[in-house]
């Protein structure tokens, strides 16, 4: 909204051919990049300055983590600490994105509408949690089945109202592997890909949150990789000479980016350890449904491996926790396990690591897969 009152009307109008510094600097409302900044510093300010009350608030109303049995005592000991602190990313990245974007753009709608949605489905996980008083909220069918909604939903809105290309971009690879254009069977096809990529991603996140602090600095930083990634994407001089896909309709995109980088940062001060606040499900299926919309949006879906590189171990070893205890009591008869304890924090906890130790060191990963991402622009 600042963009169509500073630049495009009061700049536009008394600035052009004025002599004040003042409406000539309203110029700088057009630039990308100075949006993008400010963006991510309301969104941090906005998470700092109402961060306190949003854990007051959901204090009073008895908003209190539920923990499962078998994890350790440590975790035990968090039972209780407000939850759903969530809302506090997704209403500064909101209000920061509306602030600082042009809103006339329908991929920026996508990701805010993506955003919500994923964190609806998340909000009501929680609340169910916490009426009845238990670590489980949704069944998985349920939360599955509302996640394959949205995405069905974001598919749906590229097919009708945007002039999307189905193909994809691989890295380290100059030519793309299908052409460009609409077609029935690449569409088609395209919808089972967004449905992975979708519901991957924001299992993936909400697996990752376990820990103070973890789940927000490791968002922290595959945001701020794919805030980068975004803008380049965008750019036509930095795709064609990086030889990437181009997509000038994805260009604000990077202000919502930059808004999630704040948001998270900001949301980081009351979540690092001793946790105030924990995000719950509806902040980490939000910001995975977010970061997976952005990579579909910006052709990146095979750079998200990379970007959240710590959230693919995590769920990666769910799943390899839960397929091999599976395949050996169905043939053995006993079912074992690969992890101590799945999500592989845990298994570092139950382990003997220390919570922050474990975290740091999660970081130091995020930060390698994160410059990883980065480093496949020139690897082609």
């Amino acid at each position: 909204m600042l963009y169509y009152f500073l630049y495009q009307w009061i700049f536009k109008e008394y600035g052009a051919g004025s002599e004040s510094y003042f409406f000539k600097g309203l110029n700088v409302f057009q630039y990308l990049t100075f949006r993008t900044a400010w963006a991510t510093i309301t969104a941090l300010v906005i998470s700092l300055l109402f961060g306190g009350k949003v854990i007051k608030k959901l204090a009073e109303l008895k908003y209190g983590q539920e923990i499962r049995e078998e994890l350790s005592a440590e975790h035990q000991a968090k039972k209780g600490t407000p939850t759903m602190g969530g809302v506090l990313i997704i209403g500064s990245v909101i209000v920061s994105t509306l602030l600082w974007a042009r809103v006339d753009s329908l991929y920026l709608w996508l990701a805010l509408i993506a955003t919500v949605c994923f964190a609806a489905v998340g909000f009501t996980d929680d609340y169910i949690k916490i009426v009845k008083k238990r670590s489980l909220g949704l069944t998985g069918k349920q939360k599955l089945a509302l996640q394959l909604i949205t995405a069905i939903g974001i598919w749906a809105a590229l097919w009708y109202f945007a002039n999307y290309p189905w193909n994809i971009s691989i890295p380290f690879f100059k030519a793309t592997a299908l052409p460009d254009g609409v077609t029935y069977v690449g569409a088609i096809i395209y919808l089972f890909f967004i449905i992975f990529v979708l519901l991957g991603a924001s299992n993936t996140v909400n697996l990752t949150d376990g820990m103070d602090g973890l789940a927000s600095s490791v968002t922290f930083i595959a945001m701020s990789a794919l805030t980068a990634l975004t803008y380049v994407a965008s750019d036509r001089r930095w795709a064609e000479y990086l030889d990437i896909t181009h997509k000038p309709e994805a260009a604000e995109l990077t202000v919502f980016c930059g808004a999630m980088v704040g948001a998270s940062l900001g949301f980081l001060w009351y979540n690092a350890p001793p946790a105030e606040v924990f995000m719950g499900d509806v902040g980490s299926l939000a910001i995975g449904g977010a970061l997976g919309t952005v990579a579909i949006l910006t052709k990146q879906e095979f750079l998200l491996p990379f970007i959240g590189g710590v959230f693919i171990i995590e769920g990666a070893s769910v799943m390899l926790q839960v397929g091999y205890f599976k395949f050996t009591k169905r043939t053995t008869g006993t079912g074992k396990r690969i992890f101590l304890q799945a999500p592989l924090h845990h298994h570092f906890q139950f382990g003997g690591w220390k919570e922050s130790k474990i975290v740091f060191r999660f970081v130091i990963i995020a930060i390698l897969f994160a410059l990883l991402s980065l480093s496949t622009l020139k690897l082609r």
